[in-house]
């Protein structure tokens, strides 16, 4: 899952927390720049069954963690 607008003070393992909720995590990755190592805002999470992500998608869909309201979609290959 694609998840954005995320806090830049936010850890990888707070966020594999809140997806953990909803059944295993099996990845968590918040993309960083490669120069200054600061958050970019907006990460990935795997998550091996459907129906979890699928709950997790719908339920974390504008909740607010760390002050924002983040945005988890479908990750989608890039062109």
């Amino acid at each position: 899952m694609y998840v954005s607008n995320l806090s830049f003070r936010l850890g990888e393992q707070e966020l594999e927390d809140l997806f953990r909720q909803y059944g295993e995590v099996s990845s968590v990755k918040i993309i960083k720049d490669r120069e200054t190592q600061r958050s970019r805002g907006f990460g990935f999470v795997e998550m091996p069954n459907q129906d979890e992500a699928r709950a997790a998608m719908e339920a974390l869909s504008n909740y607010e963690l760390g002050g924002r309201n983040i945005n988890v979609s479908e990750a989608r290959q890039r062109d």
